[in-house]
């Protein structure tokens, strides 16, 4: 039997994934205490874990150095990859919104209104599908910071719980969609590994029901 290689993202999802795969009975004892290491054995499955960025994840996805991923609804709506996405996870979830100062109306006057994003391609996306012609700003960093500072009109921006706008004056006003940590699979590996993978999806569906 081939080891099944998944690739995790770093961070919130990490935990979410541990806590899955243990609920499903794959030890995970080495990525709870993983000091300096980048791959984790299961010691009870023929699984081998790696932290990554989410946008990494895709990577090694799709070009098979990994099978499995786990990662954001967010980061697969962004990024075109090829690759299979199978199971909503429904944990991490949050929604994609447009939010602004409260004053703020997109759709008056004549002027082409900015937005500020992480996610452009998410972001021109759902005004070009609204018949909105828009000029997308690239942030990396605190987007909350572009309608404060005259930069953006609004922005486009996961939202959890909101708090993060309302602490700076902004609103949400539009829902996207809603968005949670999926697992994806490489292309290759659903066939070439299909028994050990399809048991692996059919206990995180069965959890997941």
């Amino acid at each position: 039997m081939s080891t099944i290689k998944i690739a995790l993202t770093k961070g919130r999802l990490e935990k979410f994934a541990i806590a899955i795969f243990e609920n499903i009975g794959i030890d995970c004892t080495e990525l709870k205490d993983k000091g300096r290491k980048l791959i984790f054995h299961s010691n009870n499955s023929d699984i081998d874990f790696v932290l990554v960025k989410a946008t990494d994840v895709l990577t090694y996805v799709e070009h098979g150095a990994v099978d499995i991923g786990i990662v954001g609804k967010d980061t697969l709506m962004e990024y075109n990859k090829d690759f299979y996405e199978v199971v909503d996870l429904k944990v991490g979830k949050c929604k994609f919104a447009v939010a602004s100062l409260p004053e703020t109306n997109l759709y008056e006057g004549y002027n082409r209104k900015k937005i500020a994003t992480k996610y452009p391609h998410v972001a021109s996306t759902y005004f070009r599908e609204r018949g909105i012609d828009v000029e997308i700003i690239k942030i990396e960093g605190s987007v909350e910071l572009a309608p404060i500072l005259h930069l953006a009109d609004a922005i486009v921006d996961i939202v959890e719980t909101g708090d993060t706008l309302r602490e700076n004056g902004l609103v949400v006003k539009e829902e996207i969609c809603d968005i949670s940590a999926r697992m994806i699979v490489n292309i290759a590996s659903m066939k070439m590994k299909q028994k050990e993978i399809g048991e692996i999806i059919k206990k995180l569906t069965l959890v997941n029901a």
